[in-house]
């Protein structure tokens, strides 16, 4: 039997207990991270926690909602045992019926009939890392080793010393200022994401600084289920041109080759994102996503001013 389950009835050891357990559990299912990402999510529970879907949905204009949060790109339906299609269809059908605008990623373990209207497919790039570095290496693009080739030029170092306040600020100075969106509220939110990863040793933090000691570079990974995921970077603009990013990726790549981890990259639908990630041999995953507008007639409307204004 799936229930509904408001926030303050969610048994969190239980909950985190099938997430650990799950075949196809992430890093953006254990509590503590919906927790920072969606406070007061809410879920649908199967039996005694046997599978889980956290909702993250709002309200707005008096109408409810689900959506997905930032620094969450797959949630859905979560298993200890495998999970046909049929289950998954039961957990949608479970969602209740007064969120009336639904924008919500699956996980690519969550089966779906892809010629559903209400079904959008998003792609992912991933990397197998049980290899060894130099077959690693052997699969990169011609013009990934290029651009390795003139980081090492540049004089270019990879570190760990590096802290997540430096990542965040190296991003809104640089690419941030591009994205309106996003204010000290997300980055606040971002920097808590962090150091509470950090506190559950469920985070890395990879830093690249140049001739001159300048740091030019860095990235924010998660682990969990021996999956690293690649969740946010910044770059100076004005060293682009050396290829930082590059370099950092290929010293996480280098770093945990011949183990049991898949690097994720986190995206992407945006085909030039899409075309570097390739570049390091990383191979596309689908994902799916439940676009559905439960308003009838005029009413429909409704669906963009909330989209809008998300």
């Amino acid at each position: 039997m799936i229930k509904f389950l408001k926030h303050d009835m969610i048994d969190k050891n239980r909950w985190d207990e099938c997430i650990n357990m799950s075949f196809n559990g992430n890093i953006y299912a254990w509590s503590w991270y919906l927790d920072i990402i969606h406070p007061k999510w809410d879920a649908l529970v199967e039996n005694n926690y046997e599978r889980v879907m956290p909702l993250t949905g709002k309200t707005k204009f008096g109408i409810h909602y689900l959506f997905q949060p930032f620094f969450a790109q797959q949630l859905g339906i979560f298993s200890r045992a495998p999970l046909s299609q049929n289950k998954v269809d039961d957990f949608i059908n479970a969602i209740p019926k007064n969120y009336k605008l639904i924008e919500y990623r699956l996980n690519e373990f969550n089966k779906v009939d892809y010629d559903c209207e209400s079904i959008a497919k998003h792609c992912n790039i991933e990397l197998d890392l049980i290899y060894d570095y130099q077959h690693l290496y052997n699969n990169y693009s011609k013009n990934t080793k290029r651009n390795l080739a003139k980081a090492e030029n540049a004089g270019l170092s990879v570190n760990r010393d590096i802290l997540p306040s430096d990542i965040i600020n190296l991003f809104r100075t640089n690419k941030g200022k591009d994205v309106k969106h996003w204010g000290d509220m997300e980055y606040g939110r971002l920097l808590d994401l962090i150091d509470t990863a950090i506190y559950h040793e469920s985070c890395l933090l990879y830093g690249v600084r140049n001739i001159e000691n300048e740091f030019v570079a860095g990235a924010v990974f998660m682990y969990s289920h021996d999956r690293i995921t690649f969740l946010f970077s910044g770059s100076d603009n004005s060293n682009k041109h050396h290829h930082g990013l590059t370099l950092l990726l290929d010293n996480v790549i280098r770093d945990f080759s011949e183990t049991q981890y898949t690097f994720d990259f986190e995206g992407s639908d945006n085909d030039g994102l899409a075309r570097y990630y390739k570049g390091f041999g990383g191979k596309e995953v689908f994902y799916p996503e439940i676009k559905c507008n439960r308003f009838k007639g005029i009413f429909k409307f409704a669906y963009g001013t909330i989209r809008s204004r998300t």
